[in-house]
């Protein structure tokens, strides 16, 4: 859900792993309430995201301890052992996104295919212990940096190579609406 393809099918050889990748432009949910989760961004306080970002990880946690973590729900969808470590990794790409928005307004986002990122990351073999702990520190490290954001600071743009912008506000939200779907994604 958080790729740089907005919405149109990125160049490659079909599937990978086994998972259709998901092409779908989910920016509105800066707008407007996501009728699959329920996440409703106008409920978000731009300066509140390290606090509500904490506050997703014993969910997570208590995902990653369940026994079958690593079961594909179905064909073409990530079990939750690997929407777990798409989460830890969502953490560390938005952390290093806000940070460029910070110190620089305008900046431009480093392209990443999280498709790409699954496969070659290791999602399906991953050991559950080991993205709880890496899973806990992102979310810890993409917190902190949140909680140091100014109100002076919330219009700073960040942009997409697909032409997506944010501001720090719409960039808080994106994000959470991001780490909420997917713990409604594996029924947390």
């Amino acid at each position: 859900m958080t790729d740089d393809t907005g919405g149109r099918e990125p160049e490659r050889e079909g599937t990978r792993d086994g998972i259709v990748p998901d092409t779908k432009d989910w920016t509105w949910v800066i707008e407007r309430p996501c009728d699959e989760c329920g996440f409703d961004p106008t409920g978000v306080d731009p300066l509140a995201v390290g606090d509500a970002v904490r506050a997703t990880v014993p969910a997570w946690q208590g995902v990653l301890a369940r026994p079958e973590v690593r079961r594909r729900p179905a064909p073409g969808v990530w079990s939750p052992l690997e929407y777990a470590a798409h989460v830890r990794d969502v953490f560390r790409v938005f952390d290093e996104r806000l940070a460029l928005m910070l110190a620089t307004d305008g900046a431009a986002f480093p392209n990443w295919d999280q498709d790409a990122a699954a496969v070659a990351g290791g999602y399906a073999q991953a050991d559950p212990a080991v993205v709880a702990t890496e899973l806990a520190a992102a979310a810890g490290a993409v917190a902190d940096r949140f909680d140091t954001v100014r109100v002076d600071q919330l219009e700073r743009v960040g942009r997409r190579s697909n032409g997506s912008t944010f501001t720090v506000r719409t960039f808080g939200r994106y994000f959470l609406h991001d780490v909420v779907h997917h713990l409604h994604d594996v029924r947390a």
